[in-house]
C-alpha cells in the first residue's frame, strides 16, 4: 500500500463527467486487495506454526555420499512426481469453498493405471490386468447371489398395504401437518427415495377381500360336517335356479294356451276385421238418410257445412242480480269450510304431529336402507363390459368320489380358471363369455378333369363312407 506524505494533500479533481473518472488514482486500493487475496491463498505468518516455518537441523555436517541413479530409477522417481502440465490445475488457495456440500465427480480412468503400476512394481502389467478382471467377476457373482437371496426372501405379506412413512421416524404425525407429497420429498432427500405412482394406482375399485380362502369342504380329505355344509350350499343354489326357471315359465309360456294353426288363423282374421261391420252399417244408414222421400222429390235440400250459431238471449237485471247473489253465497260457503277445516286441524294437532313423526321415521328408514344397499354394492363386482358377472358353480366332489389322498383324488376344479374368475370379481378384468362358432359348410365341386364317365363324385363319396363304416365294424383295413 503506497503511503502518502504527511505534508502533502490529495489533489481533488472534478468528477462531474464520466471521462473525469479515469483521472482518479486507485492503485493503492488495488494493491491492498491483491495483498489480501495473497494472504487468503498462502496464509499469514501469524496463522502458521513454528514447525511449518523453521526446520531444526540436529545432524552434524557430513559430506553426503554421491549416489548415481540409473536411467530406469530416474524414470520411476519421475513417474511418482506429479506432471508439470497438470501443475496449474492444482488448487494452492487456502480460501474456503463457499459451497460446503459439493459433488466431486470422479472420472473413470481409461487404459493403463500408471500409479498402480508404479506402486506395485513387482507385478507385471498383464498379471495386473488379469487380477482386476478377476475381481470384477468375483463382484459380479456376489451381486447375482444377493439378487437370488432377495427373490427367495418371502417373509412379508404382499397383500398388506405398507406406508413408507412408518419406516422413517417423524414423517407420520397424528395431526396431519405433513402431507404425502412433502413426505415423499423428505424421503428423497434423506436417501430413501420412492417412485411416486399415479393416484389411479391406489384407487380401489372394490372393497371386498383380495383373496378368499376356499370352503373347507372342497379339500381332498374334508371333515364330515364341512362336506355336508358344502353340499347344502350347492343344493340351495340349484333350488334357487330351478325356482327362477319355474317363475319365468309361469309368467311367459304357461300364460298362453296352445291352439291349432286353423284356430290361430281364425283368431287373426277376427282381430284384423274387428270394427269393419259397424262401419258398413253406419254407411248404409247414412245413405238411407240421404235418399229423398217420394213426396219431396222435386224440392232440393241445401245444407251448410257449419251449423248456425245460436245467440243467447240477453239476461235481465233480475237474472244477473240472482247470479251475483249465488256467486257470493258460494264464496261464503267455501270460506266457512276453510275456517271449519282450520279449527279441526287445530284440534287434531297431536295427531298431525304423530303423522309427521311417522313420515320422518319412514324417511330415515329409507335412507338407512339406501345406505346399506350402497355399502353392499361396494363389495359386489361391477359391470365393466357387456356381460354381468355371475358366480361360478362351486367345485364339489360327491361322497363316493372322495379318496382321502392326493393320488386317487378326482380333480373337479381348475386353478387357472379360479384365478381368472377372481380377477373378474375384483373388477380387474371385464366379464367374458366363451364364444362357440359354427363351422362353415364347405361346398364341394367336382372338377371336370376328375370326373369319371361311369361314376360320379357322389357315388365315390358314398363308397368311401360305406367302406369306412365296414372297417370300423370288422376292424379290418380296406383299401379302395
Amino acid at each position: 500500500m503506497t503511503a502518502v506524505e504527511p505534508g502533502t494533500k490529495k489533489k481533488r479533481i472534478s468528477k462531474k463527467n464520466k471521462s473525469a473518472w479515469r483521472k482518479t488514482d486507485i492503485q493503492d486500493v488495488e494493491q491492498f486487495l491483491e495483498d489480501q487475496r495473497q494472504e487468503e491463498r498462502v496464509g499469514t505468518f501469524t496463522e502458521k506454526q513454528d514447525e511449518d516455518l523453521f526446520v531444526v537441523d540436529s545432524s552434524p555436517l557430513k559430506a553426503k555420499p554421491s549416489t548415481v541413479l540409473s536411467i530406469k530409477q530416474k524414470r520411476k522417481l519421475n513417474a511418482k512426481k506429479p506432471m508439470r502440465t497438470f501443475q496449474p490445475m492444482e488448487n494452492t488457495s487456502k480460501v474456503q469453498d463457499p459451497i460446503v456440500k459439493r459433488n466431486h465427480v470422479k472420472q473413470k480412468k481409461n487404459g493403463r493405471n500408471i500409479e498402480l503400476e508404479v506402486c506395485n512394481p513387482t507385478k507385471p502389467r498383464h498379471r495386473q490386468a488379469n487380477s482386476d478382471r478377476g475381481q470384477y467377476y468375483v463382484k459380479m457373482e456376489q451381486r447375482l447371489a444377493d439378487k437370488k437371496n432377495k427373490k427367495t426372501n418371502f417373509d412379508t405379506d404382499i397383500w398388506q398395504d405398507v406406508d413408507f412413512r412408518d419406516k422413517i421416524p417423524g414423517l407420520k404425525d397424528e395431526k396431519g401437518w405433513i402431507s404425502r407429497d412433502l413426505a415423499l420429498h423428505i424421503a428423497g432427500n434423506v436417501g430413501k427415495k420412492l417412485v411416486k405412482t399415479h393416484a389411479s394406482m391406489h384407487h380401489k375399485t372394490i372393497k371386498g377381500k383380495k383373496f378368499v380362502a376356499p370352503h373347507p369342504g372342497m379339500s381332498y380329505n374334508p371333515t364330515l360336517n364341512a362336506h355336508k355344509e358344502l353340499l347344502s350350499q350347492v343344493v340351495e343354489r340349484e333350488e334357487g335356479i330351478i325356482q327362477k326357471e319355474k317363475h319365468l315359465k309361469r309368467v311367459t309360456t304357461s300364460m298362453f294356451s296352445k291352439v291349432t294353426p286353423e284356430q290361430r288363423d281364425e283368431r287373426l282374421l277376427m282381430e284384423m276385421s274387428a270394427g269393419m261391420d259397424e262401419d258398413e252399417k253406419e254407411k248404409g244408414e247414412s245413405e238411407q238418410e240421404e235418399e229423398p222421400q217420394e213426396g219431396d222429390s222435386s224440392d232440393k235440400a241445401y245444407r251448410t257445412i257449419n251449423a248456425a250459431v245460436e245467440r243467447d238471449a240477453k239476461k235481465s237485471k233480475q237474472a244477473r242480480r240472482k247470479e251475483l247473489k249465488q256467486k257470493e253465497l258460494q264464496r261464503k260457503t267455501e270460506l266457512k269450510k276453510k275456517l271449519k277445516q282450520q279449527t279441526a286441524d287445530l284440534i287434531r294437532i297431536k295427531s298431525i304431529r304423530h303423522e309427521l313423526d311417522d313420515e320422518a321415521e319412514d324417511l330415515n328408514d329409507l335412507k338407512k336402507r339406501r345406505k346399506q344397499r350402497a355399502e353392499k354394492k361396494k363389495f359386489e363386482p361391477k359391470r365393466l363390459g357387456r356381460h354381468k358377472f355371475e358366480e361360478p358353480d362351486l367345485d364339489v366332489n360327491m361322497p363316493e368320489d372322495l379318496a382321502g389322498n392326493l393320488r386317487n383324488v378326482k380333480p373337479e376344479s381348475n386353478l387357472l380358471k379360479d384365478r381368472f374368475h377372481l380377477l373378474q370379481k375384483n373388477n380387474m378384468l371385464p366379464t367374458t363369455v366363451a364364444v362357440t362358432r359354427k363351422k362353415a359348410k364347405v361346398k364341394r365341386f367336382e372338377r371336370n378333369s376328375h370326373k369319371d364317365v361311369g361314376t360320379s363324385y357322389q357315388d365315390l363319396a358314398d363308397r368311401r363312407r360305406a367302406a369306412a363304416k365296414a372297417a370300423k365294424q370288422n376292424k379290418d383295413t380296406i383299401k379302395i
